[in-house]
């Protein structure tokens, strides 16, 4: 068997299977036997869109497992016959961090008080708590659920939010009744059809006044202007990790408002990320050496 694997991390992991898989790592460059290739896992950068187009030449492919939560850039190279799999299991550590730091460091000033040392705000301005708050999380996956553990010490209240209703959560056709109630909303869905700017024009005018949005998901689940707007007017206060487009260009006014924190697409980019990439990556290889059911298979857009 030909396993394809992005990094020479990986292979420690999988001595026990030397004899049995061959393993390509992208390190070594392109190799004339890609037609044999069974379990792919690309890059996340660097040589990611080459791999990409080899795709259609793997005529042995099985399974195609992305080192990312979100897989909506590989859908279109998956054809009949080859399982795709995400490594949300992964992420969730890390992004439910960066949730919890971007929620924290805005409501609590730390971003402005990194860029100004303004004693005098000191006294003027009191900063809000996340305790005695109600936070909304949309999209009640795993890195949802990882984020509302995080939260628990924290002695606010938290709504969650899917696709659909089940027990202690609410489905997605509730949502404009809840974001009126809520003073911190965290965006972490998928990035599909059905959530591209599913942030817009009315779900910012439902917010609370000055409440905080905070997207660890995807640019495109915000529609960008829509977001601007309800910045620029004082409505609504932001803390993103995800922007449309990446990178913001210069001069864009998500770099210059007031009331905004933004970092760049770094929420998954922690220590805690490599060694659970390892354990779930080097699992999967086992499991389908082995004929077992594979983990985070994608069923539909997710």
């Amino acid at each position: 068997m030909r396993v394809w694997l992005p990094s020479l991390y990986f292979l420690e992991s999988l001595k026990e299977f030397e004899s049995e898989i061959q393993i390509v790592n992208s390190e070594t460059g392109i190799p004339d036997f890609i037609e044999d290739v069974e379990f792919l896992v690309p890059p996340m950068f660097e040589i990611r869109p080459e791999i990409e187009a080899l795709i259609p030449k793997m005529k042995s492919l099985k399974v195609i497992h992305s080192l990312s939560a979100g897989v909506e850039d590989l859908l279109p190279h998956v054809r009949g016959g080859v399982k795709l799999c995400n490594s949300t299991d992964a992420h969730h550590t890390s992004t439910a961090e960066m949730a919890v730091a971007l929620t924290l460091a805005s409501l609590r000033g730390v971003d402005h008080f990194s860029r100004e040392y303004d004693w005098q705000l000191r006294t003027q301005h009191v900063w809000q708590s996340l305790a005695d708050t109600k936070v909304l999380i949309i999209g009640y996956g795993s890195v949802g659920a990882a984020i509302e553990r995080r939260l628990n010490g924290f002695e606010c209240e938290v709504l969650k939010v899917a696709r659909q209703a089940r027990e202690g959560i609410y489905g997605v056709t509730e949502l404009f009744k809840l974001l009126p109630t809520c003073d911190v909303v965290i965006l972490c869905t998928p990035h599909t059809a059905e959530t591209e700017n599913l942030a817009d024009k009315d779900f910012f005018a439902q917010m609370k006044q000055g409440a905080l949005f905070v997207n660890v998901s995807r640019g495109p689940t915000a529609n960008t202007n829509d977001l601007v707007d309800a910045i620029r007017v004082g409505h609504i206060r932001a803390a993103l990790d995800v922007t449309e487009p990446e990178p913001l260009p210069s001069g864009h006014p998500l770099l210059t408002l007031p009331n905004v924190l933004i970092t760049p697409h770094i929420a998954g980019r922690s220590t805690a990320l490599q060694s659970r990439l390892n354990s779930l990556i080097s699992a999967q290889v086992k499991r389908y050496l082995t004929g077992e059911p594979l983990k985070n298979v994608i069923n539909g857009l997710y």
